[in-house]
């Protein structure tokens, strides 16, 4: 039987991007592919477009980001909707974690970029250099090229362009092909901002034939969300002309729940980081370990919970919990994940109950495994989907061990009702986000930076270190007293070989008494250096 994907890959042969909806199979539209042949003109009427935008004042752009703002409160029901038909994910979540975040990113970077962005004054060093004021100054990189996922369509795209317009830049934006019609959404917010012409250009197609055009042409900078062997192919692609990357690859993040963590709380974060978005999240919640002494209770509760969990068809009637997986290649994933563990000797303990499933959709019901070792690939790998595995163990130090035995370095969580505690063990963790009795939510913070490192990428995008990823950091120095000539100028001589040994004493002197006699060589050698002529 055809699937989903299938029919994408027929249309778009045919120059189409078709969607579907992954919890039903039904074709909800398509795009027509953008002629990568037309690229050079695209970049070159937004290259046009970015120098009228980059003199443009951070208050002036703001105006536009204000448009495009109300415009989202206006079509809040509509864009949810959309996002939740192109991705599978339910409406609650839609709104939640794409619609909501989208409205807060357009106030924060409206409003602060100015303030992260401004031009600052850089102390001098040394003595040595008192005659010398510098300022840290930060330029728009230019064209920003943004190749975004499915898993989040909106949230995470969108928050990018909003940072890349506020920093002064032109995007150019390319949608994942599962979810082409939220594509079509960003660019009717965007025409609501009323932005000069050029300046915002949407791109559909390939994202391999996309990316290679970006780079092939001389894109500034881009940004990259997606798989690790995708992200490690667009940085090899990237070495041949040095354009600079932020990519964001995934994540095998650990929970760690202490003895003395509010047992409510954290099964409830744990069912809501593990199983959002059908476990499609990057930063979700993959792997548990629960302290010996509460792993029983823990257990129970959590698996009460699963099995109280409705998965099916997303609708408006809100009587699902959790939606279909986007992508029939991500439920064989999750499934032979699960399949292998099981094979090892793991254990499903609870799974969540079908409502209203379609026999076309992508489902996979919330999945609880126990009995897990490390070396199983559900431990060692991201399964991106709606499966966690619990862990008991005894020791601080051995729970930490475990925590950071990963390729990934995303995000964690740590719960315990000693936040002193709790950070303290955050700060041991390997991963770019640690959260204390929460999990995932940080990515909707547009003031907080996300990213990792290890296989989870390079870069920062969001707050900011986000903003200041979309820009060049700039020097200007100048001499405040002027002079003719600098100390270490030509023409050299002994005399300036002394000098410049008695500099080092003057700045890093031992004693009072050194650095008078150092300062009585150095200073009178300055003052010649600074108003007399060349003599050769």
């Amino acid at each position: 039987m055809a699937t989903a994907n299938d029919n994408v890959s027929k249309l778009r042969d045919m120059g189409h991007t078709v969607g579907h909806n992954p919890a039903t199979g039904e074709q909800i539209g398509k795009v027509a592919n953008t002629d990568l042949e037309q690229f050079p003109n695209m970049l070159n009427k937004a290259r046009q477009a970015q120098s009228y935008w980059a003199r443009l004042s951070y208050k002036e752009r703001a105006v536009y980001i204000g448009r495009m703002r109300r415009y989202i409160m206006a079509h809040a029901d509509e864009l949810a909707k959309v996002v939740s038909e192109s991705n599978g994910k339910t409406r609650v979540d839609a709104l939640a974690t794409e619609v909501l975040p989208i409205t807060l990113a357009c106030g924060w970077y409206a409003k602060n970029s100015q303030k992260v962005l401004r031009r600052r004054w850089r102390p001098t060093g040394s003595i040595l250099f008192f005659n010398k004021l510098t300022t840290i100054e930060h330029l728009p990189v230019g064209v920003v090229g943004i190749i975004s996922p499915w898993n989040y369509p909106l949230s995470i795209p969108f928050g990018e362009v909003i940072m890349g317009l506020m920093a002064g830049n032109a995007v150019v934006l390319k949608v994942a092909a599962a979810t082409p019609l939220v594509g079509e959404a960003i660019q009717r917010i965007v025409e609501a901002g009323q932005l000069p012409e050029g300046l915002f250009q949407m791109v559909y197609g390939s994202g391999g034939e996309v990316s290679s055009a970006m780079l092939e042409h001389g894109i500034d900078k881009l940004f990259f969300t997606g798989s690790v062997p995708a992200g490690k192919s667009i940085m090899a692609a990237a070495a041949k002309t040095l354009t600079p990357l932020s990519l964001e690859l995934g994540g095998n993040d650990p929970m760690i729940v202490l003895k003395d963590a509010n047992l409510e709380r954290a099964v409830n974060g744990a069912i809501w980081g593990g199983f959002q978005n059908a476990g499609q999240s990057c930063g979700g919640v993959e792997r548990i370990y629960v302290h010996t002494s509460i792993y029983s209770q823990f257990v129970e509760a959590l698996c009460n919970k699963t099995k109280a969990l409705r998965h099916g068809v997303p609708s408006a009637e809100f009587n699902v919990d959790i939606g279909s997986l986007t992508t029939a290649n991500q439920l064989k994933l999750v499934q032979s994940h699960i399949d292998e563990a099981v094979k090892g000797g793991a254990k499903v303990a609870a799974q969540s109950r079908p409502v209203n499933v379609s026999d076309k959709g992508f489902f996979h019901p919330a999945t609880v495994l126990l009995d897990v070792t490390h070396d199983m690939t559900v431990q060692r790998e991201e399964s991106f989907g709606p499966v966690i595995t619990v862990m008991p163990f005894n020791t601080e130090e051995e729970v930490i061990k475990w925590a950071n035995d990963s390729d990934l370095a995303l995000t964690s969580s740590v719960w315990t009702k000693d936040n002193q505690r709790g950070r303290a063990i955050a700060a041991r963790l390997e991963s770019g986000v640690t959260t204390v009795n929460d999990h995932l939510y940080t990515h909707g913070l547009s003031e907080t930076p996300w990213g990792g490192w290890k296989g989870s990428g390079i870069g920062r995008t969001h707050g900011p270190e986000g903003l200041e990823e979309m820009t060049h950091a700039k020097v200007v120095n100048w001499d405040w007293m002027g002079g003719n000539r600098s100390l270490w100028w030509h023409p050299h001589d002994e005399a300036t070989y002394n000098t410049l040994k008695a500099a080092m004493h003057m700045a890093f002197p031992s004693s009072v008494g050194e650095f008078v006699k150092s300062s009585a060589k150095v200073a009178p050698r300055l003052i010649q250096r600074a108003v007399g002529r060349w003599k050769v």
